[in-house]
């Protein structure tokens, strides 16, 4: 069961990261240019719309941390002969990694979904614009750059619901320690 969960966790910080960097690849590569007048052209890129270059910075940095996180994943279970095993009193000084490694995968999945939501609400004003904020739609012109934007938007999303799920299971890790009857103690031998 422990090598399984071990297995599944890896598989899981694999597609995240991929799909993370896929988002920040897509968002940050994404550029169309467009002649307005015969002889001046606009390009439209990411950096037009405040929102995308923190989307592609978050997305780097939670890439990077599951990529970390995943080497400690492939290295853990080879240390380990089996993982549901409590851990020994000799080894409780080391109880605050679990802590750790489940609160910064909540804060990941926090930040990572945050970026992705106000990304989707920035690039709604491009597609639909604003009258009471003068601004004009974006995307009736440059619809490659609208349709990239979106499709990484997507993965973003599905990136955020894979870290989700290595959430639930960085919580399973840590509360197996703890006994099922007493409150915060940790498993007798």
């Amino acid at each position: 069961m422990g090598f399984c969960m071990a297995k599944a966790e890896a598989l899981m910080r694999a597609i995240s990261c991929s799909l993370l960097v896929l988002t920040a690849c897509l968002v940050a590569l994404d550029s169309q240019t467009k002649y307005i007048v015969f002889t001046y052209a606009r390009k439209a890129t990411y950096k037009d719309l405040n929102s995308l270059p923190v989307l592609v910075y978050i997305d780097a940095v939670a890439a990077a941390y599951n990529f970390f996180q995943l080497g400690k994943c492939t290295i853990q279970p080879c240390r380990c002969r089996n993982k549901l095993e409590p851990l020994p009193s000799s080894d409780q000084r080391f109880l605050y990694l679990p802590w750790l490694c489940f609160l910064l995968d909540q804060v990941a999945v926090y930040i990572v979904f945050g970026a992705t939501v106000g990304a989707m609400q920035g690039s709604m004003l491009a597609v639909t614009g604003s009258k009471v904020l003068q601004w004009m739609k974006l995307c009736n012109r440059y619809k490659r750059f609208c349709m990239q934007i979106g499709g990484a938007l997507l993965c973003g999303y599905v990136a955020s619901i894979a870290m989700v799920v290595l959430s639930f299971i960085s919580a399973y890790n840590l509360f197996r320690l703890y006994s099922p009857t007493k409150i915060m103690q940790l498993k007798s031998k």
